[in-house]
């Protein structure tokens, strides 16, 4: 009978600890100690509990109730607070879950894949330019980031894996490198605290980090590779584990760096990128927050689809609403996919969310971008938006442009800036009636065209968007 008790009693204390993890409430690891929440929004803050188990959030002098569904889940909004802190965060049910030094600021979602994952320590064998003055610089309670743990799915996941910490040299070093800089340099310029949310897989496509609604109704082609083994490349499959898992967590904003693993096909990846972006938009529900991404630098020796990639990206900024593209044709590296010139990347989006999102008027967020051509007396005459002052060549001579006839073929041409900077004038001896113009039509090339703010332009095509999908790099 001793030995009978004593399994019944094993079944009991089992039975009640089951019950008792079951009640426990439980919020996702979006949240935790050190986390930044959105300054002036209505955060959501949700989680788990026993069915119909009451909730009490509280946050600086603020309480709101909930009560679990019959799932077990519950949500709440915040009201809207000022930036400051730092705060306790009081979540409590039938247990109490209690997050210290939570700020209120800026929080901005970095993303994409290598490029974007890359830490600022650098990666074995690949180094970041500065990378130890500026970790040994770091030190800023101001600055807070997260990085989520990379995991594939088949299906929307509502959990994921990371851990908020402060900015400092012993944590910077494995955060990226280009959301450090951006959020740095917008924590310099706005003063009040800034949340980094690092959500990357290097060498994956956008299809990944695409829900599958979109892939269902607008990219069947994916289809067939989702009924395969799932990996890091198959359509939905880091949206379900890694994106999904974060919504609705309050942000300001998107930073994006990826499209080398699109470069197969641009003319989809055209159609693809603004698809992604306006359902991450509308999974969140906060409007269409701003999206600043980076066009992928210059690569390799006449890589196929390279600048297709550049052209698919430079049409998703000129057509779709609320997103930046920062151009980086000035700090390309040949032999490595990686550049290490991280910094100015992270500044460049951050030039971005300054002037757009945050109105800083007199930040150029842009190099120039082309606007229009006219023909006069043989020669092409072309002009450029987001070159205020004018254009220029930094002192290096004008190079890679083209000029093309009526007959589409293009011929290395000569350029020269005239009109006081204003109009960049481009011909060749090969070419009477230039009918097209390009520039940077090769995987990789080193810019020579700028603004007077030192922004490089864009790689372009005087042509349309169906005639340039159909060139070859």
């Amino acid at each position: 009978m001793n030995y009978l008790n004593k399994v019944l009693t094993l079944i009991m204390v089992l039975s009640i600890s089951t019950i008792s993890l079951y009640a426990d409430v439980k919020l996702p690891s979006i949240f935790g100690s050190h986390m930044v929440l959105q300054q002036n929004h209505r955060n959501p803050i949700w989680g788990t509990a026993k069915k119909s188990e009451k909730i009490s959030i509280s946050i600086a002098n603020q309480t709101h109730k909930a009560i679990a569904d019959k799932n077990g889940k519950w949500q709440v909004k915040l009201d809207a607070l000022k930036a400051g802190g730092p705060y306790q965060l009081i979540v409590k049910g039938n247990n109490t879950i209690t997050f210290e030094d939570v700020l209120v600021g800026e929080v901005w979602l970095c993303t994409g894949q290598s490029n974007m994952a890359m830490k600022l320590q650098g990666n074995p064998g690949q180094h970041i330019e500065g990378s130890q003055e500026t970790i040994m610089n770091s030190s800023n309670s101001q600055i807070r980031f997260i990085t989520i743990e990379r995991a594939v799915s088949e299906t929307p996941l509502t959990e994921c894996k990371g851990n908020w910490t402060q900015c400092n040299p012993e944590t910077v070093g494995n955060f990226s490198a280009v959301g450090y800089h951006f959020g740095s340099l917008l924590q310099k310029q706005l003063g009040v605290p800034i949340g980094l949310i690092s959500s990357n897989v290097g060498g994956t496509p956008a299809q990944a980090w695409t829900p599958n609604n979109i892939i269902e109704t607008e990219f069947h082609e994916f289809k067939t590779d989702m009924q395969k083994e799932y990996t890091q490349k198959t359509a939905t499959a880091l949206y379900n584990g890694m994106i999904n898992p974060l919504i609705p967590y309050g942000i300001k904003g998107t930073i994006w760096y990826q499209g080398e693993g699109n470069r197969w096909d641009p003319e989809q990846y055209s159609r693809l990128f603004p698809s992604m972006i306006k359902s991450w938009r509308d999974n969140w529900a906060q409007g269409d927050f701003p999206f600043y991404f980076v066009q992928i630098a210059p690569y390799g020796y006449n890589v196929k689809g390279w600048v297709g990639v550049q052209q698919a990206q430079l049409k998703t900024m000129l057509t779709f609403e609320n997103t930046g593209m920062a151009c980086i044709n000035d700090l390309g590296a040949q032999k490595c996919i990686h550049p290490p010139r991280k910094k100015e990347v992270g500044q460049r989006l951050a030039f971005w969310a300054l002037s757009k999102t945050y109105d800083k008027d007199y930040i150029i967020p842009s190099g120039p971008i082309y606007k229009s051509m006219e023909v006069t007396e043989g020669k092409a005459m072309l002009s450029f938006n987001h070159a205020p002052i004018g254009i220029t060549s930094m002192g290096k001579p004008l190079s890679n442009f083209e000029v093309a006839g009526a007959d589409g073929v293009f011929h290395p041409a000569q350029a020269k800036i005239v009109k006081r900077g204003t109009v960049l004038q481009v011909w060749s001896k090969d070419v009477s009636k230039p009918t097209s113009v390009r520039y940077g039509w090769n995987s990789y090339f080193e810019g020579s065209l700028y603004n007077t703010a030192g922004l490089p332009a864009s790689s372009f095509c005087t042509d349309d968007w169906d005639t340039i999908f159909k060139m070859e790099n």
